[in-house]
């Protein structure tokens, strides 16, 4: 047991109790002093590193208003008073909490602007990371948990939205559920089991309460936990994208600390209390003047009761699904033809200029064919002969609904491997190429076409016979396309045209 440390009689009171507090939890301080007073973080920190800390805020309020909820809220689907016709147990209680609970509207209230602003800071601190090349060597582990935080985030999401038992909760989750059963062989066995039944009901939302409640929040802290000691471990990125450790090193703090970095408290802990002051002013602004932001955060069709037996006019998930919700909509019998022939031409091509032997050339082929057969390229061979085949798989490859699902879920899965993608000689967009932010640029808007595209009722986008040509579906293609070329072309244009001279320090102008 380490010793006592004494501290002068005539301390102050403060002082005192810290001391009687580090004799008996030293563990706690020395933490305190590795991820905080003593953890050096590059002094040229902008604005765009406050989102981390912000989204670690909203976890707290989702957790904590999260805790007030389920006092009061019952994962019942059952009719209220076993009334045929009234509306579940679950929509009552969370009209209960809204109407009856003292504060319950509120608390209720945080709880969903919580949701919708948990993706905007996460989609922020993404990009950022994207931007300045934060997910690159030695960060690659950090970028990891990242990614895992937003796919577990994304079904905490999902499963919240299926609580309040409304008739986008009930169409919307029939929606997403209904997608697994396009999977080969097990989809049918695997909607049963997630549904639990073999219609959305009861067993389907006590199931969903129980993951939203319990078994993915752990899962999420946990992710965080590691994120951050990843993080930690590692030493923060900078604007730069400079390695402050590889720096000269000495400060007015330690003489073994990087030169260019500084105490991330007091330094940041201010920075990031100021950034939570004016997004907490905000926040609350939506949560007493615009909780459902038009409709955006709260739809309005889930303030009706859950009705099986009237199909709302148009289901379409929360705006931050929408963007993967266009990719699926986008995956037609023309997007898996297009797809066949990037398979096959890439093939062609890794074949034609690869630096590899015989063997695994032929292997690459009959990867290639395969994955031609089963994206349905050879049912359009035979139809172009006038050869019509039978409805199997084994004859016309899988359905366009599966490779819809593997698309949606191929363009989160595919952030996980953006580290080895991306080999660019600078990390930082500051000293890239100019071309470079275009790419960026264009990425953002595409992804917010597609995001915008997910709200829109499919079809033609404008009014008029010469515009039917411009639909929904063809439009969500390109983007489509744009998303995944963006990432799996990037091996290739990130090393096009030749970066700006990288600074050996960081760049840091006082404020």
């Amino acid at each position: 047991m380490a010793e006592f440390k004494e501290i002068s009689p005539n301390a102050p009171l403060g002082a005192k109790i810290g001391n009687w507090f580090e004799n008996r939890f030293p563990t706690a301080f020395a933490e305190y002093r590795k991820h905080m007073a003593e953890y050096y973080a590059p002094k040229n920190f902008n604005v765009w590193y406050i989102f981390g800390s912000l989204a670690l805020l909203v976890l707290v309020i989702q957790i904590v208003t999260g805790i007030f909820l389920v006092m009061h809220y019952k994962p019942d689907a059952g009719p209220l008073g076993g009334v045929v016709g009234a509306p579940s147990i679950a929509f009552a209680s969370v009209e209960y909490i809204m109407r009856d609970v003292p504060g319950g509207w509120f608390i209720r209230y945080m709880h969903s602007t919580g949701a919708s602003a948990f993706f905007i800071v996460v989609y922020l601190h993404m990009f950022r990371g994207l931007l300045y090349g934060s997910y690159r060597k030695p960060r690659e582990l950090v970028w990891i948990f990242g990614a895992a935080i937003f796919l577990c985030l994304m079904a905490e999401a999902f499963m919240g939205y299926l609580l309040p038992w409304g008739q986008m909760s009930l169409w919307g989750a029939q929606v997403i559920v209904n997608l697994f059963d396009a999977i080969p062989f097990i989809g049918p066995d695997l909607a049963l089991l997630i549904r639990g039944d073999y219609s959305m009901g009861d067993a389907t939302l006590n199931r969903f309460f129980s993951f939203h409640v319990i078994a993915v929040p752990l899962v999420l802290i946990g992710l965080v936990v590691a994120h951050l000691l990843a993080l930690h471990d590692v030493g923060s990125n900078n604007p730069d994208g400079i390695e402050i450790k590889k720096g000269p090193k000495g400060n007015r703090w330690s003489p073994t600390a990087p030169t260019d970095g500084v105490p991330f408290h007091p330094y940041y802990t201010v920075h990031d209390i100021f950034g939570v002051g004016v997004f907490l002013l905000v926040f609350f602004a939506i949560v007493f003047f615009a909780p459902e932001v038009g409709g955006y955060f709260l739809e309005y069709n889930n303030f009706i009761p859950a009705d099986p037996m009237v199909t709302p006019a148009h289901i379409a998930p929360v705006w931050y699904f929408t963007a993967f919700y266009s990719m699926l909509r986008a995956t037609t019998e023309v997007m898996t033809l297009i797809l066949a022939a990037v398979v096959l031409v890439a093939a062609v091509l890794a074949v034609l200029k690869g630096r590899m032997i015989g063997v695994a050339k032929w292997v690459i082929l009959a990867v290639a064919v395969v994955f031609v057969f089963l994206l349905g390229g050879v049912k359009w061979l035979f139809g172009l002969a006038g050869i019509e085949l039978p409805n199997t798989w084994l004859l016309t490859g899988f359905d366009p609904k599966f490779w819809g699902v593997v698309v949606m879920g191929g363009a989160v899965v595919l952030l996980f491997f953006l580290p080895w993608l991306d080999r660019s000689p600078a990390r930082s967009i500051r000293y890239r190429p100019g071309w470079h932010k275009w790419m960026f640029g264009l990425f953002v808007i595409w992804f917010a076409i597609l995001m915008v595209l997910g709200v829109m009722l499919p079809g033609p986008l404008l009014s008029g016979k010469s515009w039917e040509w411009l639909t929904n579906e063809r439009v969500a293609l390109v983007g489509t396309l744009f998303y995944f070329g963006f990432f799996l072309l990037m091996p290739w244009w990130s090393q096009l045209g030749t970066p700006k001279p990288v600074p050996d320090r960081v760049t840091f102008k006082p404020h």
